[in-house]
């Protein structure tokens, strides 16, 4: 389910991209499929690590010497990335888990090259909201979501690095109806008709991606789409912080 759309997030031959909380590998691989790039993957969790490594056995292209893929377990406060390393960097639903996100937007800044892309997407306010009213477990299970961010302000958080925006939309309006269901049926989701019936949904359109879903997610993303997807450009006279 890939969040970063690369029409609004260009990806040049040569470019080094940066997924960072990469999960189970979602973007790394898309970028690495997407253009003749180096797409490194950053994430806390060994086991998303390995799983990502796993689904990128399929996509590998050995003799193209263009392209170059690799995971890091690593820390989103302290990159172990030199200042000005990436073209662009995407950090997809995760600053939502982390409690002290502006140090992330940080080191973002930091490792981003002078003219670099960053992409940045967290859980939309209201439907986040509904999900928080209908299960509490749905944000106090370990590593789950700490805050539900006003994209507004995040959007200003970012500029007042330096950063340039430039672009947003939304995503994923289908998937929030099967959120809402998952929270309000929460201690028995695995087990619930409605639940896995949707499920079954979201996995044919994934697969299938017909012309009317496409159409219909379009159409609902900018009145409930789950995710705000926002894009920024840094400066080229700007330098990383120290």
């Amino acid at each position: 389910m890939q969040t970063v759309d690369f029409k609004h997030f260009l990806l040049a031959s040569g470019d080094k991209v940066l997924d960072l909380g990469c999960g189970e590998g979602r973007h790394v691989i898309s970028a690495f499929v997407e253009a003749d790039v180096t797409a490194v993957g950053v994430d806390l969790c060994l086991n998303d690590l390995k799983t990502a490594q796993t689904k990128f056995s399929d996509f590998a292209e050995p003799d193209n010497t263009a392209k170059g893929f690799g995971l890091a377990n690593a820390n989103a406060l302290q990159l172990p990335f030199a200042d000005n390393t990436f073209d662009k960097i995407i950090c997809s639903e995760v600053l939502e888990h982390i409690p002290d996100y502006r140090a992330v937007l940080k080191e973002i800044e930091r490792v981003l090259k002078p003219g670099g892309l960053f992409c940045a997407s967290v859980p939309r306010a209201w439907p986040e909201r509904i999900c928080w009213a209908l299960s509490d477990a749905y944000y106090k299970v370990e590593g789950g979501h700490v805050r539900i961010f006003d994209a507004a302000k995040l959007r200003g958080q970012i500029q007042a690095l330096g950063l340039q925006f430039y672009h947003r939309h939304w995503a994923h309006a289908l998937h929030a109806p099967f959120w809402w269901l998952k929270c309000l049926f929460w201690e028995k989701q695995d087990q619930n008709f409605l639940v896995k019936q949707y499920h079954r949904l979201l996995v044919w359109d994934l697969l299938e991606r017909p012309r009317f879903t496409r159409t219909l997610e379009s159409l609902l993303n900018p009145v409930v789409g789950k995710s705000v997807v926002m894009y920024f450009r840094k400066p080229a006279g700007a330098e990383g912080a120290a």
